[in-house]
Order: C-alpha cells, then sequence, then structure tokens
C-alpha cells in the first residue's frame, strides 16, 4: 500500500500566527504528522468529549434526549482513549453500560467521590491494563479534594491512569490524562495549565503522554502557551496534535456547538496534546449531527496517533 508521509517545514509557532516571543515555536521533527490511506494496526485513537452536564435544563437537548446519540457518536470513532468532561455519576455510569470493553476512572470535582461533575476517562481494557491511576485538583493543593485557588469560580480537576499497551510489550507506559478549566477565572485557567504540564513532567517520566481536555480557551492564549509553549528555555512535553496535523489556522475551527449543528466559528477549546513519542496520523472535529441536532453543546475532537518508530518505518515500506 503506498504510504505518503507529509512533513510540516514550518515552525508551528508561526503556522499558529503566533509571535515568537510568546514562545509556542518549534522545528517539528521527522515523522511527527503522517498521512496515510490507513492508521497502522498500533495506532492509538483518541478521543476528547465534552457531554455536557445532564442535569442542566437544555430542554429540547436535554440529557434524556440525546444520551444515546452520545454514545452513538463515541462508538462510530471507536476510541481507545475517551475523556469526558462535565460527567456527573448518572452519565458515567449509563456510558459504562452503554459502551462495550471499556473501563472508567473518575470521581466528581466536589469532594473526590460521587459529588459533582468528574473528568471520567475511559480506555479499551483488550487494549491496555492499568498501572496506576491517580486525580489531582486544580489548585494551589492539587491532593485536596475540592479546593480551588486563584480566581476560580468552581473545584477543577484532572484525573489520570498509565497503562500498559497490550499490543505493544516493548513500548513505555502510556500517561494518559483529561482535565476541565474553569470557565471565568483567566488566571485560574493560566496557572492550570502551568500545574497540568508540571504533572504531566512528573507523571509522565518515563512515559507517553496523552492528554485530552475542555480547556475553555482558544490557540494562542495564556493557557494554550503554558501548556505547549517554550518556558525558560525548555521545549513542552505535550504537542498540540490538531494543529500537527493542520498547520493552517483557519477561521471556521471553533469547538463549542452550543447545540447549533454546523456551527464552526469561534475559539477551538477542546484540545488533545500528545508528547514527541507519537507522530500524528490524522486530527479532526468531529462535527456529527442529526436533523439538526448535535449530540453535546461542544463537538468532540479526535486524534489517531501513530508511534513515532512505527511512523518512520511506515514511510520505507
Amino acid at each position: 500500500m503506498l504510504r505518503t508521509r507529509i512533513l510540516t517545514l514550518l515552525l508551528v509557532g508561526a503556522a499558529l500566527a503566533i509571535p515568537a516571543s510568546m514562545g509556542v515555536a518549534h522545528e517539528p521533527a521527522e515523522a511527527e504528522v503522517l498521512q496515510t490511506s490507513a492508521a497502522p494496526e498500533k495506532a492509538v485513537r483518541v478521543m476528547s468529549f465534552n457531554i455536557r452536564y445532564g442535569s442542566a435544563n437544555d430542554g429540547e437537548n436535554r440529557w434524556d434526549l440525546r444520551k444515546d446519540f452520545v454514545v452513538d457518536t463515541i462508538e462510530a470513532f471507536d476510541p481507545d482513549l475517551l475523556g469526558t468532561q462535565e460527567t456527573l455519576l448518572f452519565q458515567r455510569q449509563f456510558l459504562e453500560e452503554n459502551l462495550d470493553g471499556y473501563e472508567a476512572w473518575g470521581v466528581g470535582r466536589e469532594d473526590g467521590k460521587e459529588a459533582g461533575e468528574q473528568t471520567t476517562l475511559f480506555y479499551k481494557t483488550e487494549r491496555f491494563e492499568r498501572l496506576d491511576a491517580g486525580h489531582f485538583w486544580l489548585s494551589e493543593t492539587p491532593e485536596t479534594p475540592g479546593s480551588k485557588s486563584w480566581d476560580s469560580s468552581l473545584p477543577r480537576m484532572a484525573s489520570w491512569v498509565k497503562l500498559r499497551d497490550r499490543q505493544d510489550a516493548d513500548a513505555k507506559p502510556l500517561l494518559f490524562v483529561n482535565t476541565h478549566f474553569d470557565h471565568r477565572g483567566a488566571e485560574a485557567r493560566r496557572q492550570s495549565a502551568k500545574l497540568i504540564r508540571e504533572q504531566v513532567g512528573k507523571l509522565g517520566e518515563g512515559s507517553r503522554v496523552v492528554l485530552t481536555g475542555d480547556f475553555n480557551a482558544g490557540e494562542a492564549s495564556p493557557p494554550y502557551v503554558a501548556l505547549f509553549g517554550e518556558t525558560n528555555g525548555e521545549a513542552s512535553p505535550l504537542r498540540d496534535t490538531y494543529r500537527l496535523a493542520h498547520p493552517d489556522r483557519r477561521d471556521d475551527e471553533g469547538s463549542f456547538s452550543s447545540f447549533v449543528a454546523g456551527a464552526k466559528q469561534g475559539a477551538r477549546i477542546d484540545w488533545i496534546g500528545a508528547s514527541s513519542d507519537f507522530a500524528v496520523h490524522s486530527a479532526a472535529i468531529d462535527r456529527t449531527e442529526r436533523d439538526g441536532r448535535t449530540p453535546s453543546d461542544h463537538f468532540p475532537v479526535t486524534a489517531v496517533l501513530v508511534a513515532a518508530g512505527d511512523a518512520a518505518s511506515a514511510e520505507e515500506r
């Protein structure tokens, strides 16, 4: 099968139209972006999906009328790793009951148990074995359940698992982190991005990393730069998978739908980050709709990731 690799030759910072002084510029390594007619067998399929909290008074878009649509949308992409946001306990339970082959990990942000929204993540048990797992709060006391700091309006958190890939015995463990930033506090979002980056550095030592989340901030914003940019001369451990796959920034990349089918304007506030261990086979904003309706007020975002070594091998074949 003919396989074609497209290597981005421009600085990512230039492609993003971000000033170099903001520090989000790096020279893409070879095999960072791989486009082929089919993803390699060991590709990791990732989805991030804010499913909208199920107790919201959303009228014709309320949870009971769209919950099956949410499941159908997830199943259509068939992710190996799924990060969900705004997930209340009964929504998590519904997904657990209706998504075959996944294990869930998450707790309520209010008390570290069942109260409040979760950043529940799911992983395929046939593909991955859980080695370790935990949670931390986006605050100055991240180990304290329900804690908040800076100008955050609500407690915010991240959940994570460390996984062994059953399909690749020689691969490094995979750290999968899922989060949701505050919707009001600008400083809280910036500090949360710094904290996520620090935690990824600690928890992800010796591991490949995938990050999913609703960041309530657009590209080139201070949280984006804090997460993906260069800090004190050091490159970030994470890359923006969508921008690697689509170097040219456009004005139709909005990921918040407000339940409007076909909505494309606004900021891309839902991101999937990955360490440089991965090349990006593809990345997309899933604009699935039925009869003018969407499964949530956010579009899910997706990425198909390939081990960098596999990407290089694909070029040789």
